[in-house]
């Protein structure tokens, strides 16, 4: 997923226009296929690492395990790594091995990392807490998608509410956090009670984990959203994904912490 390979390219070849080792027109030749590629079936944008940071991250579900390929091997192509596939099952995991690229699948989360090369370049660190184990497939949508960003992530698993000493027990690293990812379905009380104890922001994710009245997590779609704690965020149910870019973009905000 990281951009800076792109950036890179891009930097190289005005650089070599600049001395003169590369003439304009071929420099215009190779930079044309810089905004996106069109594959028929998808338009690979190649300019967002460029624009955002981060290169594009390839939505698994719904696509064929040959559109994923096709699409993956051609951000490859360009030199990025780290290519994020999200909701991906396992027959596209291993057509993607099958297509000779190096994968690191992670089955819980549903999510793979074409050419892992994860250097933590982000000095904070984020912290990814679960309200249950039954998140556990959300929160590591949400650390792994961090960790390909660069940030440094440490997990607290299972200290919901209804045990709150667990939770109390960790505070030391809550507050050293940067940035909280809260995850927790049921009521979704979880990200408030961490929003009442650090002072960083924290990024709340309702999860569809829960009985009849959660509503598939509505319910603590909710509630995270009426939180009366200060400085809390929400995204979509079961979104981890999201909240790991929004809370690896704060991260590697300038400041002090």
């Amino acid at each position: 997923m990281s951009a800076i390979n792109e950036k890179d390219r891009v930097l190289k070849l005005l650089r070599r226009v600049a001395n003169g080792s590369l003439l304009p027109d071929e420099a215009l030749s190779r930079l044309q296929t810089l905004p996106f590629e069109d594959l028929g079936f998808a338009k690979v944008d190649l300019h967002r690492g460029v624009r955002q940071g981060a290169a594009e991250v390839v939505l698994g579900e719904g696509k064929t395990p040959e559109q994923i390929v096709a699409i993956v091997s051609r951000m490859r192509e360009r030199g990025l790594r780290n290519i994020l596939v999200t909701r991906i099952d396992q027959a596209a995991a291993d057509a993607l091995r099958a297509s000779d690229m190096s994968v690191t699948h992670h089955p819980l989360p549903r999510l793979a990392v074409v050419e892992q090369d994860l250097p933590l370049r982000l000095a904070g660190n984020v912290v990814v807490a679960s309200g249950g184990t039954g998140d556990l497939p959300v929160c590591e949508e949400a650390a792994i998608t961090c960790e390909a960003l660069g940030s440094r992530v440490e997990r607290i698993y299972d200290v919901g509410i209804s045990g709150l000493h667990r939770l109390l027990a960790q505070r030391e690293r809550l507050v050293r956090a940067r940035v909280v990812i809260a995850v927790a379905g049921m009521e979704g009380a979880l990200a408030s009670v961490i929003g009442g104890l650090v002072s960083c922001p924290v990024i709340a994710v309702p999860t569809s984990v829960g009985y009849g009245a959660s509503f598939g997590g509505i319910t603590a779609l909710l509630a995270m959203l009426n939180s009366c704690a200060s400085g809390v965020a929400v995204v979509n149910i079961d979104n981890g994904f999201g909240a790991g870019v929004l809370a690896s973009r704060i991260n590697g905000m300038k400041g002090e912490k």
